[in-house]
């Protein structure tokens, strides 16, 4: 157990704001610089005090937050010491929020923009990002091994951020991630058409339906000042509604892009969303539920579950006895308005882009199609294929997943989720590579707005019956992947490349380096056994779990 006088030096060196975990094994994590190592390999642990192997970054779940300062460069060298054959031996590490402008290879996007990390290899991401500030994570991009925990926060600080003079702490300590978690691997999950998780990890730390009382997460504050909580939904599947017991606070910043403040006390966070909010603590010295209720069957709070704690200095440690009110102020996001250069690219009104594109969801016995296909990775990964010459749509593979988009167009993207044919498991969280976008209609609202819309990464498709529709300009030539961030939907086939002028991506890009050119040859040398989950054996313990299953699939990467 950490000691008083322990927890104190903490709190005192991080100006009583520091995440204290009360559980040895789930000390706070080292910060790691731009330019750093992130060591892939498996480790036992149980973080909802549930025993389970796992694929961890630097041996912590979550990985390490990485944190740089606006105008840094980057240089992180990815190794792959993976062992546990029960999961994938390979790896890739998306850099999610983060542009890639010039540098799509770093885009860490396995079968999109290089081919996994085999096992006992390496690669070295460099790439900088000149003008984004705020708050992003990392993740496998590699079929759904970030459910087996390769996830972590990444956050970029803004010397001059015009918000400052709202909060007075902002720092490591303030970096609030949501999770959800499973006891089975995700090679078996990976299988099961309604995977449920089985607990809510808030840093790392939750408890399960039916088991021990495990450490929570606690968030220390002193009275009277105001923090910037950045919260990162790392979730698999799972959106969140989070609130804090006691109090409210005000919404600056959605997926990297600061936002006019917004007062609200409940807010919704899909998964790969991210908002800033400033948390006033203005209460009384005590313990306060802070709550992320996943949208699963039956969630509860009893007995701590999906919580964690606010504590402020002075108040004792034991669990907080604040009891849940309704929230009246729920975030709404047509409410949310970009602060800095508001207003959707092109032409106002719906239908006046340069390029209009409607995408219709559909599902099949599990499998998800955009327009009637479902994504299947490719063999050579698409920025290979435009590499060696491929520029048209039906040259591009996987055929009917490529979209090519002329250079500097505004997009006008248009999502629909149908009545009939039902399409399960939403709302969909849908995520664009390489942009942020303007979303002018979000979904289960009739109305537009082209003036002062949101901008963001990640947007709720919604529900059956409704759709959302997004624009973004295409100035940064590559391919650049479009899915649903629920893991379980983007590998059952809900994603498409949009490959923004195939022409000029040569040019466009930065020298690749060598090692990149090695990634193919080396991942497709492996053996069924050496890229691990099990083979067949996964899809008979799933089969074991139950008998709603998706259509049996090869290993990613193998045909």
């Amino acid at each position: 157990m950490l000691t008083p006088i322990l927890i104190a030096s903490l709190v005192s060196l991080i100006n009583a704001a520091s995440i204290v975990s009360r559980s040895q094994s789930y000390s706070q994590p080292a910060v790691l610089g731009p330019q750093t190592t992130l060591t892939i390999a498996n480790k036992v642990i149980a973080p909802d005090g549930f025993e389970r192997p796992a694929t961890l970054v630097n041996g912590i779940f979550p990985g390490p937050l990485i944190a740089a300062q606006k105008g840094d460069n980057f240089s992180i060298q990815v190794v792959n010491e993976l062992t546990d054959e029960s999961m994938f031996l390979s790896t890739s590490v998306h850099w999610h929020g983060i542009f890639q402008n010039g540098t799509n290879y770093a885009d860490g996007t396995s079968f999109v923009t290089q081919c996994p990390i085999a096992q006992n290899h390496s690669f070295v991401h460099n790439f900088s990002s000149p003008n984004q500030a705020g708050t992003y994570w990392y993740h496998s991009h590699y079929s759904v091994q970030y459910c087996d925990g390769l996830r972590g926060a990444l956050v970029i600080y803004d010397p001059d951020d015009p918000l400052a003079y709202m909060y007075d702490v902002d720092d490591a300590s303030t970096v609030i991630t949501l999770s959800d978690w499973y006891h089975v691997v995700a090679p078996v999950m990976r299988h099961l058409i309604d995977a449920d998780a089985n607990s809510t990890l808030i840093n790392g730390l939750g408890r399960y339906a039916g088991g021990p009382a495990s450490e929570l997460a606690v968030i220390n504050v002193e009275q009277g000042k105001r923090y910037r909580l950045r919260l990162v939904a790392m979730s698999c599947d799972p959106n969140f509604n989070f609130t804090i017991d006691g109090h409210i606070f005000t919404v600056i910043e959605a997926d990297g892009q600061l936002t006019e403040p917004l007062v609200v006390d409940q807010l919704q966070i899909f998964a790969g969303q991210r908002y800033s909010v400033v948390l006033v603590a203005n209460q009384p010295v005590d313990n306060y539920w802070i709550r992320s209720l996943p949208n699963l069957v039956n969630p509860s709070f009893e007995g701590g579950q999906n919580s964690a704690i606010l504590r402020y200095q002075g108040a004792p440690q034991v669990d907080p006895t604040t009891a849940y009110v309704p929230p009246q102020n729920i975030l709404t996001e047509t409410n949310l308005h970009a602060l800095i250069n508001p207003g959707a690219p092109g032409i106002p009104g719906y239908g006046n882009a340069d390029i209009n594109l409607h995408f219709k969801v559909t599902n099949d016995t599990g499998l998800f199609y955009i327009n009637n296909v479902t994504f299947s990775p490719p063999s050579i990964p698409v920025l290979l294929q435009i590499l060696s010459g491929a520029q048209d749509p039906f040259q591009l593979l996987p055929n009917g997943s490529v979209y090519v988009l002329g250079h500097n167009k505004v997009v006008e993207l248009t999502m629909e989720i149908p009545v009939v044919p039902n399409v399960p498991g939403g709302p969909h969280p849908i995520h664009l590579h390489g942009h942020s976008f303007d979303v002018v209609q979000s979904a289960g609202n009739s109305t537009f707005n082209y003036v002062n819309p949101v901008r963001r990464d990640v947007v709720s498709a919604g529900n059956p019956g409704q759709q959302m529709v997004i624009r973004w300009t295409t100035d940064n030539s590559g391919p650049w992947y479009l899915h649903c961030h629920i893991d379980w939907h983007l590998d059952a086939g809900f994603a498409v490349v949009m490959a923004e002028s195939p022409s000029d991506t040569a040019a466009h890009l930065n020298p690749i380096p060598k090692e990149w050119d090695q990634l193919c040859p080396t991942f497709y040398s492996l053996t069924p056994t050496q890229l691990g989950g099990e083979g067949r054996l996964s899809w008979e313990e799933a089969a074991s779990i139950t008998t709603l299953l998706f259509p049996e699939t090869p290993l990613p990467g193998h045909k």
